[in-house]
């Protein structure tokens, strides 16, 4: 066989020749160079390594497009990858039929109407489409429509957007130890006045500022977990807390942390405590917390402790329903209980009469009668004035004061349990004082928690 006849046999469009070459005819090649070998007239092209121009014709049924000089068209191979290719002949659509080397598609039969620049190692995936099935672009639309709104859906459950909030209490709950959203937009709103003119916090939306915030005291997160979290610097993540705190501290605090007046605390009295502590006014508990590597106002307030203790001593009181209603300042560690009360201010909230209900033993008993009141243990370790001293096994103890003791119990534990931040150890940018007024950063994020907590629903029904 001749090289014209082998040409004419398997290559048909990609070569004229000569003999029935005629120069008057409109070829799309006769602007084009071309060479005669062995009596055969061969297009060139510099840019292909052996100077051919090779016509493919798409092999989709009923497909006449050809790639020729000019055409805006792509054609691509079919993959080298098995199951990939078996798609694509099966996206062909035709039967008993098997692409060779030289078949190609072209770039109208696929969705996105065109294939990767690699296509010719991975190759894509073409819509299935033919001749005798017109494309349906309204259908493939609604698809991508549906597709989109779904990823959105999704995307927004795992973000810490506005809307995944707005719309999931439990997520609120979790984050922000709020009870729900309008709670939440509430605080917000309050805060709003005095948050305008932030020019640190740019890259912060007021959500993202609280929300960041309440998520640092609820669920004690370092400042570098946040910081990927809302895709800003460790030193932004600070400067925000320190000034939502605050913010919060001079707006929110006044408002929702204040003793009660003794009708109203009668007035919203428990049921656990109606018959036996009619007229319980507070609930008191310390707690300590530790501090990690403190700075040099901590040492100097931490003067007389213990050797290696570094920690800082709270008093808290609570009304019988759950509220806070005192909150020292931080103390040393190593303060007693009696000095704390006789210096935070605690015993002069106290009227003649009341009750004062604590759940372990603290030395505080002379100091609460010296201003008419009555100091009474409810937890298993107290002392004098116990209502369950070691010697008295649970089931001695009546209903009524079982209920007391695990109604204590429960407001105790209830605002360090909501935020984990007051659990400890508490890190260094926390625990620094403001030398205006020589409070510590961790003092006001305390009565911070204290007020939120205030805002959620309280420890006991109320009859």
């Amino acid at each position: 066989m001749t090289l014209e006849k082998l040409y004419k046999t398997e290559s048909p469009r990609r070569i004229t020749p000569l003999e029935n070459y005629n120069e008057a005819t409109k070829s799309p090649f006769t602007n084009l160079p071309t060479a005669t070998i062995l009596g055969v007239r061969i297009v060139l092209e510099n840019h292909h390594p052996l100077g051919l121009i090779m016509v493919h014709t798409c092999v989709v049924a009923g497909c006449r497009n050809r790639r020729i000089p000019g055409t805006s068209l792509s054609f691509y191979r079919f993959p080298r990858d098995p199951d990939r290719k078996q798609r694509w002949i099966a996206a062909v659509n035709r039967e008993g039929w098997l692409p060779n080397d030289g078949s190609r598609l072209c770039s109208t039969h696929f969705i996105s109407g065109a294939q990767p620049t690699d296509s010719k190692d991975r190759g894509g995936k073409p819509g299935k489409r033919s001749a005798a099935e017109p494309d349906n672009y309204e259908d493939v639309l609604k698809i991508l429509k549906k597709e989109n709104r779904a990823l959105r859906e999704s995307v927004d459950k795992m973000s810490l957007s506005e809307t995944s909030f707005r719309n999931d209490p439990e997520k609120v709950r979790f984050y922000t130890g709020l009870p729900n959203y309008f709670v939440f937009e509430t605080v917000m709103w309050l805060l709003a006045p005095h948050m305008n003119g932030t020019k640190n916090m740019v890259k912060l939306s007021m959500f993202q500022q609280l929300l960041l915030t309440l998520m640092r005291l609820r669920l004690d997160l370092k400042n570098q977990d946040l910081a990927y979290r809302f895709g800003v610097k460790v030193g932004t993540v600070t400067r925000t807390v320190l000034r939502m705190v605050n913010v919060m501290s001079t707006t929110l605090v006044p408002t929702a942390v204040f003793w009660p007046s003794r009708a109203e605390l009668r007035k919203n009295l428990p049921a656990a405590l109606h018959s036996t502590y009619p007229d319980c006014a507070v609930i008191i508990d310390c707690f300590r917390v530790t501090l990690e590597k403190p700075g040099s106002e901590v040492n100097l307030l931490c003067q007389g402790a213990s050797a290696g203790s570094n920690t800082l001593k709270y008093m808290i009181g609570m009304a019988p329903q759950g509220v806070v209603t005192f909150v020292s300042r931080g103390s040393p560690g190593s303060v007693s209980d009696k000095s704390l009360a006789e210096g935070c201010g605690f015993l002069d909230k106290l009227l003649p009469g009341d009750v004062v209900l604590a759940d372990k033993d603290l030395d505080i008993g002379e100091s609460v009668a010296a201003h008419g009141a009555l100091l009474k243990i409810t937890g298993c370790d107290g002392g004098e004035g116990s209502e369950g001293s070691e010697d008295v096994s649970l089931t001695d103890i009546s209903p009524e004061r079982l209920s007391v003791r695990r109604h204590v119990e429960r407001v105790v534990s209830m605002v360090k349990l909501r935020y984990s931040m007051l659990t400890g150890p508490v890190e260094v940018p926390f625990t620094a004082a403001e030398r205006s007024s020589n409070i510590f950063t961790f003092d006001k994020i305390v009565q911070v928690a204290c007020a939120l907590n205030n805002l959620c629903i309280s420890a006991a029904p109320l009859e």
